[in-house]
């Protein structure tokens, strides 16, 4: 008897893209970059080839940005550079998922520097 592997990966760069591209929802409409992202990992990461790596990458990303973001809150008060550090994390928040996205869509690896890695 012969074992026949039904479970196949699909190769799907555009949906790697889009779900890079999701995290710019709490740009647009002020919520969603976090959730939107998180739900489609979790929805296609056994399905769809390079989702968990991606999806993980996204996660620990937004929850990096979270943090930092947490941080220079209270460095505004104290120093004064929090300032900058916040116009820094939301520069990042929205550079990095466009060129990660293009990486997605050429097949490459995400790379998204100064993330924390969660999970």
């Amino acid at each position: 008897m012969e074992l026949v592997n039904q479970h196949v990966l699909r190769k799907d760069n555009t949906l790697l893209s889009i779900t890079h591209l999701t995290q710019l929802l709490s740009y647009v409409i002020g919520f969603g970059g976090f959730l939107v992202p998180l739900v489609i990992w979790l929805s296609a990461k056994n399905n769809v080839e390079g989702m968990d790596e991606h999806g993980r990458a996204i996660v620990n990303f937004q929850l990096s940005l979270l943090l930092y973001a947490i941080i220079s809150i209270p460095a505004i008060l104290l120093f004064g550079l929090g300032l900058l550090t916040l116009f820094g994390v939301i520069a990042l928040g929205f550079i990095l998922p466009i060129v990660n996205a293009v990486k997605a869509g050429n097949g490459e690896p995400p790379s998204y520097f100064l993330t924390i890695k969660f999970i």
